[in-house]
């Protein structure tokens, strides 16, 4: 059944339920306080476009925060902690206490001549049995 007239929102229903429960003395007040917000926020609104618009069309400078201050979310100011200044070498490598104590080079075996065991071809008694002939290659 069709009359011809829009059906009503929900939220208009409450809206008139709510001014329907007031007093006749406090409907008119709330209805002109609720205008009034709604062409504030119009204005506002007309205003931040207006601003953005001439922001765009010509951009200002901004001036570099003074050389002994600073602000915003990493500044810490009175709160930031102490800087400590470090005592001597420091890091990853550095093992203080922890280093092994300084040794003398001990003196290698001596080697027969023409050959040099170290690196990464020394594999000491990890090394494969020696195959007949000389022939090293697997």
């Amino acid at each position: 059944m069709d009359t011809g007239q829009p059906q009503a929102s929900i939220m208009k229903n409450i809206f008139e339920g709510v001014v329907s429960f007031l007093p006749d003395w406090l409907q008119i007040p709330i209805l002109c306080l609720i205008v009034l917000l709604v062409v504030l926020g119009w204005i506002a609104s007309i205003r931040g476009k207006l601003a953005r618009r001439r922001a765009a069309r010509s951009p200002q400078p901004v001036a570099a925060p003074p050389a002994g201050g600073g602000s915003g979310a990493d500044f810490l100011g009175p709160y930031a902690p102490p800087a400590q200044q470090p005592a001597g070498p420091s890091g990853a490598d550095f093992l203080g206490p922890y280093a092994p104590a300084a040794q003398q080079p001990a003196q290698p075996p001596a080697a027969p001549a023409g050959q040099q065991q170290g690196g990464a071809a020394f594999l000491g008694s990890y090394a494969p049995p020696a195959r007949p002939g000389g022939d090293d290659r697997a």
